[in-house]
């Protein structure tokens, strides 16, 4: 059975909105910072242990746009991994092994854990994984946190039903700047 996986940029105040982005009050905030070459692995390694990808519409499309454009190492993860998306709209979705879920999230998650063994990473995402989170629907969060207050911007956290507890499983400082890189699993 899979487990849930989601993966953050997001700054002091919680924004995760457009952090690579352009079409954003602050186009491409996050590279603003360095990270460092030990915060770019870990985002490369944390990518690559990923079995498969859960993606909101938005996020898959500017994935699929970019990522068979790559060569190397983690393009081909990407490129050749089971990739599902949740979406009322996409129709006919090109990039390879993409599986478009519709209806109940609930139970379109549940068929994907049932089906995929390791992690389902969740990058970026903001709708679909605040839905997860109502839910109650993932087991860790990785976050890379910036040191800036934007502000301004899509926020992360969604109001849930009831409060959960979690356990930070690793903290770790990157680069010159300190980008903070924490992971919680969900403790059930």
């Amino acid at each position: 059975m899979g487990d849930i996986v989601v993966t953050q940029f997001i700054s002091l105040d919680g924004v995760v909105e457009a952090p690579g982005g352009e079409d954003f009050r602050y186009p491409n905030w996050s590279f603003a910072f360095d990270r460092g070459a030990d915060g770019e692995r870990y985002k490369e390694v944390e990518a690559l242990q990923a079995s498969a990808l859960l993606l909101g519409r938005r996020t898959y499309e500017g994935f699929a746009g970019a990522w068979p454009e790559y060569e190397g190492e983690l393009a081909d993860k990407y490129n050749g991994m089971p990739k599902y998306v949740v979406s009322q709209t996409l129709a006919s979705p090109e990039w390879a092994n993409t599986t478009v879920l519709r209806g109940d999230l609930g139970e379109a998650v549940a068929r994907v854990r049932s089906e995929v063994d390791g992690e389902i990473s969740v990058p970026g995402s903001i709708r679909l994984v605040q839905g997860l989170l109502q839910l109650d629907l993932v087991d860790e969060i990785h976050l890379m946190t910036f040191p800036v207050v934007l502000g301004h911007g899509r926020k992360l956290w969604p109001e849930t039903p009831d409060k959960t507890a979690w356990n930070l499983v690793e903290a770790t400082a990157y680069g010159q700047d300190g980008v903070l890189v924490t992971v919680y699993r969900r403790r059930r």
